[in-house]
């Protein structure tokens, strides 16, 4: 999964700055929406067109590695299936195969 670092590099922009920087003044700057500015800053595995990681860059003054940072996800576990029967169809199954004497 790919994870933006747009709002670390404005909370670093802000500092070095010494003052406030809204999204709306980034997606402004960028020529971006705000609503992608958004959703790139804080939805998790969104996918961006490469023009706007490039107008994040420019406006970071930084590279995408800067923007950008790989995680691997974890392996999903796989299912397993114990026999294609269904539980009725294992019972009755298992009531035929029991013919043991009562003690």
């Amino acid at each position: 999964m790919l994870r933006f670092r747009v709002k670390e590099l404005i909370a670093e922009k802000e500092f070095r700055e010494n003052r406030r920087i809204t999204q709306t003044e980034v997606a402004d700057a960028c020529g971006i929406n705000r609503m992608t500015l958004s959703k790139i800053a804080g939805k998790r595995g969104y996918s961006t067109v490469t023009d706007n990681l490039d107008a994040l860059c420019q406006y970071f003054k930084c590279s995408i590695a800067d923007l950008v940072v790989y995680i691997p996800e974890a392996p999903k576990p796989k299912k397993t299936r114990i026999s294609n029967a269904t539980s009725d169809e294992q019972l009755v199954h298992i009531r035929q195969d029991d013919k043991s004497e009562p003690l």
